[in-house]
């Protein structure tokens, strides 16, 4: 059965994006499939439609059933059918669902956000915290398809197939190259590289210009994958730990100073920190936790809801940068001069770099503001780590949170790195989330090969070739007509260097979904449209006034479909060419001067037939059987 498990996964691979808001065609493959695996364990489970399906980590499942009464859900994990993908799948009944604040919040939970409210999503994605772990989903979607095709109930590890921990970590085909040379051979082996899509002008090699929401993976992570899942119980119990170890080296963040807990995503990693905080020592103080505008709300919204702590925002330019002197007045202001009554800040809390603007924060010089004063460094990495080096020790950060879907490994794992003893974690919860996250052990031997490929590539080698890319790609969009860069936009600006890989821009006179749909049908080029998580930022990039705020706020709550326009977004990966970066830039300039239909071999409402047909037949690879809606 594991080759036939494998064989569909593959067509997922092949075809993968995040779900939901993703313009391209293998983003609208992903969200279908994501959506058929809730229909089978539905079924599965023999529970009819008044009972919705959420995806969990087992440590999510037990907090998210904890709060459900009894005799209104049942359950069913990958533990229980032999397969350690790090799977709960809970069907609830759906009066019965809690209301409020959700036990875990950030990414999709929120609809829309403003500085002190928030507008809830719909179930399920507001019980299903930051990107889930999508392929581990339907992979073990489709192992239930199977067990019941053959009657068995559980997969039993494939001992013809015994490796390593070493093997699968260590061990691939292009272990000998490094550098550039390795760079090459990847972007060559890529997942879906060689996939053609249809579009006004034909078939054409789909472009994954999406990497911000999700990575796609290499293909020695693929099989780190796939070697992982089918081992005995003593394989499983060393990937954990020889992983440990890789991440403590990429990220310098040595045993003896550091926990690593790995988690589902950076979403559920920032949420056990935020709830972890220490209670305040000093008697009559009041805690502060400092974040930004610049934030996703996975590093905004669990801040706000931590027990006895206030919560400061900083503001950003237009750039995506804040004032570092602002932050060192800041902090002497309430921890050095008391000029805010009892209040003293505790915690810093900064993106490494913006999902929206692509701008780099200065984390050594804001760790030496921050630590100087008497504070704690928190940093969201998730759009740092397969971008950029970072030395946690040498940097001082106190705790780190990213996710290895944004590191080439989509594998439903992240990681949660913290300065010991500075949370107040019990033993018996660090235990509880350490056998959580080690429930996925394929995943996270993937995040853990994915780590040892970049170190191969080397950072730096990867830093210049982005940003050799974001430089081809900034010069490019300022020529084309209509079209206008958010953030910064020369690739001459001394701050460039603090420029990473990812450009929001909109068209003159085009809706940023209209031009991202485009795009995919003119171009078969994926990228993102809409607030990408991080709406108070962009609603202050579009300058919208507070009254436009609250009628904003009233839409969302009556009309529980509507979409805010946001802002298109490309953003860049190692997988990208210089080439592709051509191609994007021919299709856009088409979008803008009006002339997209020009020449085109197809009308408009052919090509879309033509997607929905491309994604009918990587459904039908992948279940291999009909899924009734």
């Amino acid at each position: 059965m594991y080759k036939d498990l494998e064989n569909s996964l593959l067509a997922a691979i092949q075809t993968y994006s995040n779900v939901h808001r993703g313009s391209g065609h293998y983003s609208k493959v992903t969200t279908r499939l994501y959506e058929d695996a809730r229909e089978i364990v539905r079924k599965h489970l023999g529970v009819g439609r008044d009972y919705t399906v959420i995806f969990c980590t087992p440590a999510r499942a037990e907090t998210f059933t904890s709060r459900l009464p009894a005799g209104t859900w049942v359950e069913v994990s990958g533990r229980e059918i032999g397969l350690r993908l790090g799977v709960t799948a809970v069907a609830a009944r759906k009066n019965a669902l809690p209301r409020g604040v959700p036990f875990e919040t950030g990414g999709g939970t929120a609809r829309l956000t403003g500085d002190g409210w928030v507008v809830w999503d719909a179930v399920p994605s507001r019980f299903e915290a930051g990107t889930p772990a999508i392929l581990n989903v339907i992979a073990f979607a489709r192992a239930l398809q199977l067990l019941r095709k053959t009657g068995q109930s559980s997969f039993a590890p494939d001992t013809g197939k015994t490796m390593t921990a070493d093997d699968i970590l260590y061990r691939d085909n292009l272990e000998n190259n490094t550098g550039a040379d390795l760079l090459r051979a990847l972007q060559e082996d890529a997942a879906g590289r060689t996939v053609r899509v249809p579009t006004r002008y034909g078939e054409r090699p789909y472009i994954h210009l999406d990497n911000s929401a999700s990575t796609p993976a290499f293909e020695p992570v693929v099989a780190a994958f796939f070697n992982a899942l089918h081992q005995p119980e003593p394989v499983q119990c060393e990937i954990p730990a020889e992983t440990r170890g890789i991440v403590s080296r990429f990220l310098d963040a040595p045993a003896e100073n550091y926990e690593i807990i790995f988690t589902s995503n950076t979403t559920e990693a920032i949420n056990l920190a935020a709830a972890s905080l220490p209670k305040e020592s000093e008697p009559g103080i009041r805690p502060v936790i400092v974040t930004t505008l610049l934030e996703h709300t996975s590093n905004d919204l669990p801040w706000r809801y931590v027990a006895d702590y206030d919560l400061v925002r900083l503001p950003v330019d237009r750039e995506g940068f804040f004032d570092l002197a602002g932050l060192e007045v800041l902090l002497a202001d309430y921890n050095r001069d008391g000029k805010h009554d009892n209040q003293r800040i505790r915690f810093v809390t900064v993106s490494f770099a913006s999902n929206v603007l692509g701008s780099y924060n200065d984390i050594g010089e804001i760790s030496r503001i921050v630590h100087r004063a008497g504070a704690h460094l928190v940093v969201d990495a998730a759009q740092g780590v397969a971008h950029r080096k970072i030395e946690m020790e040498r940097c001082r950060i106190d705790i780190l949170a990213f996710s290895a879907h944004k590191v080439y490994a989509p594998f439903g794992s992240g990681a949660l790195i913290l300065r010991k003893g500075l949370l107040g974690l019990s033993s018996e919860r660090m235990e509880r989330m350490r056998i959580s996250g080690e429930e996925n052990t394929a995943g996270i031997a993937a995040l853990g090969k994915s780590l040892v490929i970049l170190q191969r590539i080397g950072m730096e080698v990867i830093r210049k070739e982005e940003e050799e890319l974001t430089r081809r790609l900034l010069t490019g969009m300022a020529k084309i007509p209509g079209v206008r860069i958010f953030g910064l936009r020369s690739p001459d600006s001394p701050l460039f260097p603090r420029k990473g890989g990812v450009i929001a821009f909109d068209v003159k006179g085009k809706m940023p979904g209209a031009i991202a749909r485009a795009l995919a049908e003119s171009g078969g080029i994926g990228v993102r449209f809409g607030c990408h998580c991080s709406h108070m930022l962009v609603k202050y990039l579009h300058k919208i006034t507070p009254g436009l705020e609250r009628f904003q706020s009233f839409l969302v709550r009556i009309i529980p479909g509507m979409n805010l326009p946001g802002v298109v977004r490309v953003s860049l990966g190692v997988a990208n060419t210089a080439g592709q970066v051509d191609d994007f830039l021919a299709a856009l300039t088409a979008i803008a001067v009006k002339d997209t239909g020009k020449d085109s071999l197809l009308p408009q409402s052919v090509v879309k037939k033509e997607i929905g047909n491309f994604v009918e037949r990587v459904r039908r690879r992948v279940w291999d059987e009909g899924i009734d809606k």
